[in-house]
C-alpha cells in the first residue's frame, strides 16, 4: 500500500495552486496583448475613415471622371464617349 505523506500531499497541493495561478497569469497576458492588437486595428480604421471623411469634404461638389478599369488609371481621350441629351 502506498501512503500519502503530509508533505507529499502539501507540495502537490502547492504544484497544482502554483500551475492554475501560472496559466491564469498567462491567459491574462494573452488577453492583453489580443485588446493591444483590437485597439491598434481600431484606431488604423478610424483613422482611415477620417481620411476619407477629410477627403470627401474637399472634393464636396467637384466633379471628377473615373476610369472604369484601375490599373489605368489616366482617363485618354479615346476612352471617353460623348452623350448628347436628347429630349423624349
Amino acid at each position: 500500500m502506498v501512503f500519502a505523506s503530509v508533505t507529499g500531499v502539501f507540495k502537490m497541493i502547492l504544484m497544482v495552486i502554483g500551475g492554475l495561478v501560472l496559466l491564469r497569469f498567462i491567459g491574462q497576458l494573452l488577453i492583453a496583448k489580443r485588446n493591444l492588437q483590437e485597439e491598434k486595428s481600431f484606431i488604423r480604421q478610424q483613422r482611415q475613415s477620417e481620411e476619407l471623411n477629410r477627403r470627401t469634404r474637399e472634393n464636396l461638389g467637384k466633379t471628377s471622371v473615373i476610369s472604369s478599369t484601375k490599373s489605368n488609371r489616366k482617363v485618354h481621350s479615346s476612352n471617353i464617349e460623348d452623350v448628347d441629351f436628347e429630349e423624349a
